[in-house]
């Protein structure tokens, strides 16, 4: 018996470890660039990789995994790595070069060993994601994973705001490749860092505005909210800014949705059915006025005239460029040659992590400029995993929803207000990802695995 006492406790133990250590990577990701750099990003997976080997420990000491918890999210994950895997894998025949002798061998990827980062990189998400939702099994560990993730939005925000504030020179601030004007806050690509405001503000409104929540907590979320919001407006990204304004939208539909009604009210409900309607109808059209005309007051104001006039230009990115120098560089011309790509490898795409290399074929222009990404990530899915990637991605999504609303039935006004906040979160990530690119960083990535946790874990009820 003592044995036994013993096993469980180191279980316990292990199972605590391994649950902060998920929450300090989070945090720690968030440094430096969002962790972009190749070492870095190496960094980030052995460190999520190592809780792995931990959790194998702890699951033989407690005698149970809980795969029900995780395995629905493991198993089209774990696909897409393998797929990846094969558009890495080289075939065909081998040649010879320039008379040297020199092994040539071909493979689906235009990329391989990008490919096979990219199969890490998913690994490592899908990991981090996994350990979360296995661990995240009570009310106190939940709220630890909203305030990480509030945190480091915060935080890099107000890094933000005062780099902007102060930075006037010629040199970094602080870190070595933050030269004025590059990025904002501590991300290089200032629609990456809009990216990671919009999932750190989408959880902070639904904290916010959680039914008969503490007046002191709801103090403190509004705290962490407000310098998010400022960031993501002066990070002057108009894909940042129109998310945030969908974001608003959303959340006035969430928290206007009619209560589900019990056994005993049914029949009340329906005589009163018409009057409510039109009342709820009233009140939902007045508060998404009232919030959008604050939002759009506080872009004004806060944004000023740098912000409204970049606004002004959204148009132009959606125009061909005229110019003599055949750049090619707004969105729609990169969009036209993603789309031919995928025309030639429909079926299983030029290789995740390939796009780069293979786009200069397709992309009609002088070749000053050749586009890195796509600027549309599910253009970008689709030319690097053809209709078969695009597929087990969508499976992934798909089966992510369906937790989703499997959660979003519990009447637990507290978890109810974290399945608001993530999926406010997540809807923003979605409308980004039509013009930009920003879960290719990983810090983004991180939060939107722990987004997805936030909405879709299971934890007992937290009403008393």
């Amino acid at each position: 018996m003592p044995k036994e006492l013993t096993r469980q406790a180191a279980a316990q133990l292990l199972e605590r470890i391994i649950f902060v250590g998920c929450l300090i990577v989070i945090a720690f990701t968030a440094i430096p660039y969002g962790s972009v750099e190749f070492w870095w990003t190496s960094a980030f997976e052995i460190a999520v990789f190592a809780p792995v080997a931990l959790w194998a420990l702890q699951a033989l000491l407690s005698g149970s995994f809980e795969s029900q918890r995780w395995s629905w999210l493991a198993a089209p994950a774990g696909v897409l790595v393998l797929f990846s895997l094969v558009q890495a894998i080289p075939f065909g025949a081998t040649t010879s070069a320039g008379g040297l002798n020199q092994t040539i061998r071909s493979a689906i990827s235009a990329d391989p060993f990008e490919t096979q980062s990219f199969a890490l990189r998913i690994a490592a998400f899908a990991s981090l994601a996994v350990l979360l939702l296995r661990f995240t099994n009570n009310r106190v560990r939940l709220e630890a994973l909203v305030l990480t993730v509030m945190g480091v939005g915060a935080l890099s925000a107000l890094f933000g705001i005062t780099r902007q504030a102060i930075q006037h020179g010629e040199g970094a601030f602080l870190l070595r490749t933050l030269p004025p004007g590059i990025g904002y806050g501590q991300i290089i690509n200032r629609n990456q860092f809009a990216l990671m405001m919009e999932m750190s503000l989408g959880v902070s409104l639904g904290m916010i505005f959680v039914r008969h929540g503490r007046f002191d907590k709801r103090l403190l979320y509004v705290a962490l909210a407000l310098p998010i919001a400022a960031a993501l407006i002066l990070a002057n990204s108009r894909g940042g800014i129109l998310t945030m304004m969908s974001e608003l939208l959303l959340l006035s539909f969430l928290m206007l949705r009619p209560q589900r009604n019990n056994g005993d009210n049914v029949r009340a409900a329906g005589s009163r059915r018409g009057a409510h309607a039109f009342l709820m109808l009233a009140v939902r059209t007045m508060i998404i006025v009232a919030l959008l005309g604050v939002a759009m007051l506080a872009i004004v104001w806060v944004g000023g005239e740098r912000v409204t006039s970049n606004l002004s230009t959204i148009t132009e990115e959606l125009k061909p460029e005229n110019e003599a120098a055949r750049w090619n560089t707004r969105r729609v011309d990169i969009w036209k040659a993603t789309w031919l790509m995928f025309k030639q490898h429909s079926l299983m795409g030029v290789g995740f992590g390939g796009y780069w290399i293979a786009v200069p074929r397709y992309h009609d222009a002088s070749g000053a400029y050749t586009p890195q990404q796509a600027h549309n990530d599910y253009l970008e899915t689709l030319a690097s995993g053809g209709i078969l990637g695009f597929a087990i991605v969508c499976c992934l999504v798909a089966m992510v929803v369906r937790q989703l609303r499997k959660t979003s039935r519990q009447s637990d006004h507290f978890r109810q207000a974290l399945w608001r906040g993530a999926f406010i979160g997540l809807c923003g990530v979605a409308i980004h990802s039509i013009f930009d690119f920003g879960l290719h960083i990983t810090i983004n990535g991180a939060l939107c695995a722990s987004l997805i946790v936030i909405g879709a874990a299971e934890i007992q009820s937290a009403e008393k």
